[in-house]
């Protein structure tokens, strides 16, 4: 080798590292310095516009002129570009919701120091105001180039949605085809419809047809589904044209999206149509959706031509009989309905059907008050399927029944059994307190104390435990050691470790500043792509925004989604914070006033708000109940005949000065009748007062505890628990000075 050549190869690998990697260090470094440089921006930017957010929240919400003048004064003597450039963003939204889509534009044109930060925002909204003002020219000009400027952008499907629209309103629709062509993955409804309007208006109906039968087989529950069907009829197609197969999936999908008409109509078809080794299938399905639709007598006839059909499987007969059982249930022909139970037992005795059934019917006799016969379905329940999908409420129901059946010793012996083969059921708390409860009245006290211990420390805010710390305040004498089973029942929950935002996460930077703007909607965007799966900070940062924007219930869900176990923590295992999203108290003022002038508890009140509309005062239940403490029509306005309340409308049950005034007053009257007695009070909320008297009519009870115990409904009997432990909370986290 010559020494020339022996050099020039010393050289180049001397050089390697400062010749040939520089390039990928040099751009991993200006990335990075460009992310620091932008969080810097952001960080500066929000510390700066703090006191916008009161005013914008205000514009955006009444858009009034005084509104609309103050922001533009803010925006004005704004010595910060980027604050100035904020509230402009600000005043061009208003504008926007207002309609004034030019005045919008005006107001965007100042928002230049924003684009660094908020460029993709910006440019979306303008592409939006455009369209709106029907100018696609202008959408087309303004989005030209975003998805290569922001490919990241939490706007980028809308972006894709209103670039696409410009180009078929321009008569681009072969370009708009094209370009959405390229972007059907991931799969969404809209883009599949706007696609195919694209194929229609270039004159390519072969292929609008083809897509708007996916949209018509793929999305039946979306509203794009039922567009496709109308589309499809408007090109002479009054029937899609689709496989046996296709046809199949969408009936499924509406069945289990429970459209059970336009299932019935679906199926119906199919029946017909079914090869013989599917037809069994599709008859049951039929007769699901006829049952679901309150058609019994349709569906009891076709379910007996599956139990009488010699192809059917021994699993569909099953499936068969349960539902007939269920429709004899529904009528009260009792004979029938246990013909059909023994038949099911006999032919599929390990069928979850058989297990369905006996649940049903375990339910059907404790609605009846005949507890000896339902503990009997409910003792066959678990011995039949010790873990299944029942065994742990089947037993719980058990002991209990045998307790409300006066059969104590059998009571504490199936909820020591209880404790010891399902430590981590939901009813382990209540099987705790209530063995205790026999301890007690066998006097047995340090027993008692054992068990009320174990519940008051493995399960801290729970109703059973608010409960056994009443009893223990009672009880004298010191407790014994721990019986062996307490040791199995699991620890209480460990809450997150960390709730800080990081200081380098630069989504949850910018949904910080589009907060300071009162853009909500915008700020949960950038926070639902800020990081993988669902960490503590990103749930506390959404519940902060959400609480901001008066969405109690978002604010909550996002907590409960990564603390669920939070009732068995202490207080001061979680920050403060994180409480009072979990329990909040707007309109408290009001709450408070009005709930002293009935001589209500307020943090009573504020429970049964959280429980009933999780504090959102435009809440409208399935029975059209309204407002903040779900109050119907009618007895709002009994309400306001009885106070004088003039030119009342139900609309202004929506309004939440006017729900906690009729709420309260109509909850003391509830409280009246029944002497003060807020478990009777609750339960009656909840499911009537001729339910309550049912209830109390159906035995005797030592206590109002053993009364809700006892409720049969168990929406009704958590409801009542629920709200008397979220009290206690409350209570706790605010009390009055």
């Amino acid at each position: 080798m010559s020494r020339r050549l022996q050099v020039s190869l010393l050289l180049a690998v001397v050089c390697l590292p400062v010749v040939c990697l520089p390039q990928a260090h040099r751009k991993k470094t200006l990335g990075h310095s460009a992310h620091t440089t932008k969080l810097q921006h952001i960080n500066r930017a929000f510390a700066a516009s703090a006191d916008l957010k009161p005013m914008a929240q205000q514009l955006l919400e009444n858009r009034t002129p005084q509104g609309y003048a103050a922001v533009e004064a803010y925006a004005r003597k704004q010595s910060s570009a980027d604050v100035g450039a904020l509230a402009w963003l600000v005043l061009g939204y208003a504008h926007y919701l207002d309609k004034d889509y030019s005045g919008a534009q005006v107001a965007w044109r100042q928002t230049a120091a924003l684009e660094p930060l908020l460029g993709d925002y910006l440019a979306w909204l303008r592409a939006e105001a455009y369209q709106a003002d029907d100018k696609p020219q202008n959408v087309i000009s303004t989005l030209e180039n975003f998805e290569q400027k922001y490919s990241d952008s939490p706007n980028l499907h809308e972006a894709q949605m209103l670039y696409s629209a410009a180009l078929t309103a321009s008569g681009e629709s072969l370009r708009a085809a094209a370009y959405l062509e390229k972007r059907r993955q991931p799969y969404h409804p809209d883009l599949e419809l706007a696609l195919a309007r694209a194929y229609q208006s270039s004159d390519q109906k072969s292929k609008a047809l083809d897509t708007y039968r996916k949209l018509y087989f793929e999305a039946p529950l979306n509203p794009e589904g039922d567009i496709a069907v109308q589309e499809l009829r408007g090109l002479g197609e009054s029937q899609p044209v689709g496989s046996f197969e296709q046809h199949h999936l969408r009936a499924e999908a509406l069945l289990k999206g429970k459209r059970y008409q336009d299932a019935v109509n679906e199926l119906s078809i199919l029946v017909e149509r079914a090869p013989s080794e599917k037809l069994t299938e599709l008859q049951l399905e039929f007769a699901v959706a006829l049952y679901r639709d309150h058609k019994q007598d349709e569906a009891g006839r076709v379910f007996e031509n599956v139990v009488a059909g010699k192809t059917a499987l021994l699993e569909q007969k099953a499936h068969a009989l349960y539902f007939l059982a269920e429709i004899a249930r529904d009528k009260n022909d009792d004979t029938r309905h246990s013909d059909l139970l023994a038949e099911l037992r006999a032919q599929a005795p390990n069928s979850p059907w058989l297990e369905e059934a006996l649940l049903s019917t375990a339910n059907m006799y404790m609605l009846r008050n005949d507890y000896e016969a339902s503990v009997g379905v409910f003792e066959e329940i678990y011995r039949r399927w010790p873990s299944g999908r029942f065994s742990a409420h089947a037993h719980w129901k058990a002991a209990w029944l045998n307790y409300r059946l006066n059969k104590k010793d059998e009571a504490a012996r199936l909820f020591e059994e209880h404790l010891a083969l399902y430590p981590a059921s939901s009813e382990a708390p209540a099987a705790l307190y209530w063995r205790g409860r026999v301890a007690e009245d066998r006097g047995e006290k340090s027993l008692a104390h054992a068990y009320y211990q174990k519940l008051s420390e493995n399960y801290r805010h729970f109703y059973y435990a608010n409960l056994s710390r009443d009893r223990l305040a009672q009880l004298q004498g010191e407790a014994i050691t721990d019986p062996p089973l307490l040791n199995k029942l699991p620890p209480p929950a460990v809450p997150p470790a960390n709730w800080d935002t990081p200081a380098d996460n630069l989504r949850a930077q910018r949904a910080q500043l589009l907060a300071n703007a009162a853009l909500y909607d915008f700020a949960i965007k950038e926070l639902q792509v800020a990081a993988a799966g669902s960490p503590p900070w990103l749930a506390k940062a959404e519940a902060a925004v959400f609480e901001e924007e008066g969405g109690y219930i978002h604010a909550l869900e996002a907590i409960k989604r990564v603390c669920p176990g939070y009732f068995s923590l202490e207080l001061d295992q979680l920050p403060r914070p994180i409480w009072e999203a979990l329990f909040p108290r707007p309109f408290w003022d009001e709450l408070r006033r009005n709930s002293q002038q009935h001589q209500l508890d307020p943090y009573l009140v504020a429970s049964l708000i959280r429980q009933e509309s999780e504090f959102n005062p435009a809440a409208i239940s399935r029975a059209n109940a309204m407002g903040l403490m779900q109050l119907l029509p009618g007895v709002g306005k009994s309400l306001a005949r009885q106070i004088k309340l003039t030119h009342f409308s139900s609309d202004e049950l929506l309004q939440p000065t006017t729900n906690l005034q009729l709420g309260t007053r109509y909850f003391k009257q509830i409280v009246d009748h029944y002497d003060g007695n807020v478990d009777y009070a609750l339960a009656a909320y909840n499911a009537g007062e001729n339910r309550v008297a049912e209830w109390r009519g159906s035995g005797s009870y030592h206590d109002t505890e053993e009364f809700v115990e006892s409720i049969p409904f168990t929406e009704t009997r958590e409801y009542v628990q629920a709200i008397l432990r979220n009290a206690v909370l409350y209570r706790l986290l605010y009390p009055e000075k």
